[in-house]
């Protein structure tokens, strides 16, 4: 079997480019995180599983990887564009607590969302922790890349080599989506310090060469990369939105302190939108879907995770209950071969090995090592799957791979659980640990504990050995009345379901 290169998409160059790691062995990634100032929508997750595939595809190719997502808690406005309100002032108004309460709630919910969706835990470093080394590198840069105006020290994007590359979106009249500042001497310049208007008090600002004020969202990126993973470092990630300002303004900032045209990172990349029918979905309309919500209507995190992976990260995707539905039930597909194939392995197993669990230690397979070995028939599943993911991280492909895996007939039950794992160690899915109860998700609108439902299921399983189907259709549609649906004749033989 051979190794295919992994060729990643450049947002920079606008190609696929060979995966060549500046340290050898080692892959070092920056990953823009979220703004805590609110829940995050499923489309911000969205950003989170793709770094994580990423992250997981460069394990799954021998390398070292050290993962960045910086936690944003202080020098975002409401627009991108260094326009409107400070996010988290704005959000310590609304809710009457304290803008550094309001950072450490909303980081929270961030991380107990990366856990639902087996996203794992990279370094998360605060910016409130670096606003000094960012003071710093603005001091440094100031002379030959700065001015001062009233509101703060801004950015000139003239004086660095092809500004906006990027996003390819340079004009005359400069990026459009940037809102006028008085005396600033080009559109596109941007924010390093923001200073405090006189006669207001933050609750988040700090003394500065430039007076009293809060660091430029932008700039923030800039100074925790550098300081966490060196400049250049390997992979810079984002939404796709962060390519139009965010991201070309960072390499300026990255150009200007290193005095060098290099960008900071090497290879720039950008997940693309989750849609909804109404539009992309945004908190700005006030109206966005959580994972929490989701779960609300009884589906499982991890079927969001399969629906993510169901497309490429740089195509759209639209959301829809029903896409979700049969994502949830691919996901459940695969959850019961391998609870099959887990109980054919036990069998064969249990005189020598009682008690036994070997396939709770076969996660940290890489692909080394399932080249090690003859497959045999699982030869083809494991080169589509390599090369799939290997081909900018195809999952889509890459998951047809794993249920040619499972299908495939008169295989050493054990091969198979290695390599499921090895697959899932990719796709994070966490298969071999999952069960179908875990998959039972109560919708909130349900009035009936587990418990509940199952002594209920029981009760309803001897009335039709009764021949009681009065008080069978009774069972189903009490149950039905609190929000579960029973599933008579369901092929994958589930039971129920969450009401609709």
């Amino acid at each position: 079997m051979t190794t295919t290169p992994l060729k990643l998409f450049n947002s920079l160059t606008r190609s696929l480019e060979e995966f060549q790691p500046i340290h050898p062995g080692e892959a070092r990634v920056y990953t823009c995180g979220p703004t805590v100032y609110n829940y995050q929508h499923i489309g911000n997750m969205r950003a989170y599983i793709f770094a994580d595939t990423l992250g997981r595809t460069l394990s799954w190719k021998g390398f070292d990887l050290k993962h960045v997502i910086n936690i944003t808690d202080v020098g975002h406005l409401t627009s991108d564009a260094d326009a409107g309100d400070d996010k988290m002032e704005k959000a310590a108004a609304r809710e009457g607590k304290s803008a550094w309460d309001i950072a450490r709630y909303y980081q929270q919910v961030f991380e107990a969302d990366l856990d639902r969706l087996n996203i794992r835990k990279p370094e998360h470093p605060r910016a409130t922790d670096y606003v000094e080394s960012m003071i710093a590198w603005a001091k440094s840069i100031e002379a030959k890349h700065c001015y001062e105006l009233d509101s703060g020290l801004y950015f000139d994007v003239s004086t660095v080599p092809e500004y906006g590359r990027l996003a390819r979106a340079v004009t005359d009249e400069g990026e459009g989506r940037i809102d006028e500042v008085e005396g600033k001497r080009n559109a596109a310049d941007f924010a390093i310090w923001r200073k405090t208007p006189p006669g207001e008090t933050r609750q988040m600002e700090w003394d500065s060469p430039w007076g009293k004020g809060a660091p430029g969202w932008h700039l923030e990126c800039s100074v925790m990369s550098a300081e966490l993973l060196g400049h250049p470092f390997d992979i810079h990630t984002g939404g796709i939105d962060h390519r139009e300002i965010h991201h070309p303004n960072e390499i300026a900032q990255n150009q200007a302190h290193n005095c060098s045209p290099d960008s900071g990172a090497k290879i720039w990349m950008h997940n693309n939108f989750l849609i909804d029918r109404r539009g992309k979905m945004s908190k700005s309309s006030g109206e966005f879907l959580t994972l929490q919500a989701l779960v609300d209507r009884g589906f499982h995190p991890l079927a969001y995770r399969m629906l993510c992976l169901q497309a490429h990260y740089r195509s759209e995707l639209e959301f829809t209950w029903e896409g979700l539905e049969a994502a949830l039930v691919r996901l459940k597909r695969m959850v019961m071969a391998l609870e099959t194939l887990k109980a054919r392995h036990a069998e064969l197993v249990s005189a020598s090995m009682p008690n036994s669990k070997p396939w709770a230690q076969m996660e940290a397979w890489t692909l080394k090592q399932v080249q090690g070995d003859d497959w045999g028939k699982l030869g083809p599943a494991i080169e589509k799957f390599g090369t799939a993911i290997a081909d900018d991280l195809n999952t889509a492909i890459s998951l047809t791979a794993m249920e040619d895996l499972l299908a495939t007939k008169k295989i050493d039950p054990a091969k198979k659980l290695v390599l499921a794992s090895a697959f899932d160690a990719v796709l994070g899915f966490d298969l071999l640990n999952l069960s179908r109860t875990d998959l039972r998700t109560r919708p909130a609108t349900a009035e009936i504990s587990e418990a509940e439902i199952e002594a209920a299921f029981a009760e309803r399983k001897e009335a039709r050995a009764a021949k009681d189907f009065a008080r069978s259709d009774a069972i189903r549609d009490d149950l039905a009345a609190k929000g579960v649906e029973v599933m008579d004749g369901d092929p994958l033989g589930w039971e129920w379901k969450r009401g609709t």
